[in-house]
């Protein structure tokens, strides 16, 4: 399948890019606003990936093409450019696609980090209501710390919560979640439950920062 990670020049579309090009034969896209700037990326993946004796062609586009290309559309951006992002490439998505939305909305302040909990109820009911109507969206890769997906020495042994309306979008998903060694994939339900995923998100953090040796946080339900 063809992979689009739209934003896939931050943290997370990196770690995201590096683990389904280094593991997987499926192909991955590199998004961004800045068409360069994916190209860049795209080659700096490809050279780090060589560099452990894998040979794969990973591509930069605009954020438009990159989502034409795909089946599969990863919403790797802020939240707070999420429906944007979902209504830039709108007119290039069909109904055989599946977008996925992997943020959480989150504030700061002296204390800590907190779950902001956007009218819509979450990022992934944001995106619900930006997509087109034919399009499916999948909630996944909400709770996934970044530095520990792209450090490919570095073995996940964590979980990742899966929820969406589609069935059939969701085994999708759950397939190319499976395809990555060491990341499994629990169903969680439908969009409604979302919140409750998106707001693990800055607890991990939080544990993170306060805990010496738990930077790469992530969560294994046993």
């Amino acid at each position: 399948m063809r992979i689009a990670l739209l934003g896939g020049t931050g943290d997370i579309g990196e770690g995201l890019a590096l683990r389904f090009a280094f593991h997987t034969d499926h192909e991955v896209l590199v998004g961004s606003r800045d068409p360069d700037r994916a190209r860049t990326k795209a080659e700096e993946y490809e050279t780090e990936l060589d560099s452990r004796g894998v040979e794969t062609k990973v591509r930069g586009f605009v954020n438009e093409m990159a989502a034409d290309r795909a089946d599969v559309v990863v919403l790797a951006v802020p939240p707070y450019h999420v429906a944007d992002t979902v209504e830039s490439v709108a007119d290039k998505l069909d109904d055989d696609d599946i977008l996925v939305s992997p943020a959480a909305g989150m504030k700061r302040d002296e204390d800590g980090f907190h779950y902001h909990r956007p009218s819509a109820g979450s990022v992934t009911q944001l995106v619900v209501e930006a997509a087109p109507d034919e399009v499916p969206v999948v909630g996944a890769f909400h709770n996934l710390a970044a530095g520990r997906l792209a450090d490919l020495d570095a073995e996940l042994g964590i979980d990742t919560l899966v929820v969406g309306e589609d069935p059939d979008a969701k085994d999708i998903v759950s397939m190319l979640v499976g395809d990555v060694p060491g990341l499994r994939v629990l169903d969680a339900g439908g969009v409604a439950n979302a919140p409750e995923i998106e707001s693990l998100t800055p607890l991990l953090i939080n544990v993170a920062q306060n805990n010496d040796g738990m930077h790469d946080l992530g969560v294994e339900f046993k």
